[in-house]
């Protein structure tokens, strides 16, 4: 339990964060990785390089500080961050360290307005809020390898099938080289693929939501070729050039949760833009699988007929559903004269002849295409436990400008 006199110390130092939470994680990161290069093992390299996961970090410690008497307000967003955490095969061990270097990155920014009454406060405060990520992650561990057909950590698979989806995204699947089955998961989940590039130093891990319903023997994720190779694009280049049927990927048990809750039965639109498709492709196939009454809206944006994905999959998926309905357009389509439904941006004008106040919404896609169905959905009347949404990335506020996909 937390004394009166450190809840405030803590407190007072939230201005400070709010000002230069940025500089405290970034000089965190820079001191951690300098002392433990080994930790970039783990570390997703493009966040780091774009910035992404100091802002998340940023975040999440004014948040703690904040709500240091009331730490049960930011559970939820820990329960994202460990899930991530889990993924990676984040461990208490490495906990200490993030602490003694989250320290000196404060002091170092803060200079003699952090005293050591402060650092104290906020070490004694560090220990409860780790307690709190390890606690939870425990949890997911022993959830993940308890399991029927499920592992700790990281797990062989082999490559059995590999299909092009379209001109940048395909799809591998993958079933474990040990013979046994996949876990079951919640459609909207995501594995982490653990790959080493002989020209890297450090391997590189990244996660991808699963792109199919549970119930199949295998797993399958959906990659999206990224044009720019550095930093962007370096694991989902090596995955559609060198990787290739028979080959092995060691991948974590499923994690996440923006996941289908198929005991509502409220309507339900999965509004995707462009690769935020695969965690949408998995829900719907989920719904039309257990012959869902409900009324099923499934809103796709793609930049042209070229850059779209799994159409014929939705299509049959929707004619599986007893109310389901299926709308895509293109940013630039190669057929003005086509069977799409929009073009351009999705409109306020077009979204709410198909949602309304009392529909369920989905959506996941570049940053952008969030902003602007959030925006619409809110306009239209939409209640926040109903808007829910995926960033490709680190956990962020959808408001920040450095906020970016997966």
């Amino acid at each position: 339990m937390l004394s009166q006199k450190t809840i405030d110390l803590v407190k007072s130092t939230v201005p400070a964060l709010e000002a230069n939470g940025t500089t405290v994680t970034s000089t965190f990161y820079k001191m951690m990785f300098a002392a433990h290069p080994e930790l970039l093992n783990i570390f997703n390299h493009v966040n780091q390089a774009q910035g992404r996961q100091q802002t998340a970090l940023a975040n999440t410690v004014l948040a703690a500080a904040k709500y240091i008497d009331k730490l049960e307000t930011i559970v939820p967003v820990v329960n994202q961050i460990a899930h991530k955490h889990r993924g990676l095969g984040i461990k208490p061990e490495h906990y200490p360290i993030v602490g003694e270097f989250l320290l000196k990155a404060i002091k170092e920014v803060m200079g003699d307005a952090a005293t050591d009454e402060i650092i104290n406060a906020w070490a004694e405060s560090y220990g409860a809020i780790a307690q709190v990520f390890i606690d939870i992650e425990h949890n997911m561990y022993e959830s993940a390898e308890k399991q029927e057909n499920g592992w700790l950590d990281f797990k062989e698979f082999e490559v059995v099938k590999k299909v092009k989806e379209s001109n940048v995204i395909t799809s591998f699947y993958l079933k474990a080289k040990d013979g046994k089955g996949v876990p079951t998961f919640i459609p909207g989940q995501y594995i982490t693929v653990k790959v080493k590039i002989p020209t890297e130093t450090y391997i590189l891990n990244r996660q991808y939501s699963l792109s199919c319903a549970p119930g199949h023997d295998y797993f399958r994720i959906s990659v999206k070729r990224e044009a720019d190779h550095d930093p962007n694009g370096k694991v989902s280049n090596y995955l559609h050039d060198f990787i290739n049927e028979g080959d092995t990927l060691e991948i974590s048990a499923p994690a996440g949760e923006f996941t289908l809750n198929e005991r509502e039965d409220a309507p339900i639109a999965l509004i995707s833009g462009g690769v935020g498709l695969t965690p949408m492709m998995s829900m719907l196939e989920a719904l039309a699988n257990s012959g869902s009454k409900r009324e099923v809206s499934y809103i796709h944006s793609a930049r042209s007929e070229e850059f779209h994905a799994f159409k014929d999959a939705v299509l049959e998926n929707i004619s599986k559903l007893e109310n389901g309905r299926v709308f895509f357009g293109y940013d630039k389509p190669l057929n003005k004269e086509g069977n799409h439904h929009f073009e351009g941006y999705i409109t306020k004008s077009f979204l709410q002849n198909i949602v309304d106040e009392n529909t369920v919404c989905y959506i996941c896609g570049p940053v952008p295409f969030l902003k602007n169905i959030v925006t619409i959905l809110q306009e239209i009347g939409l209640k926040d436990e109903n808007i829910r949404y995926e960033f490709f990335g680190p956990a962020m506020n959808l408001t920040a400008e450095t906020a970016a996909t997966k």
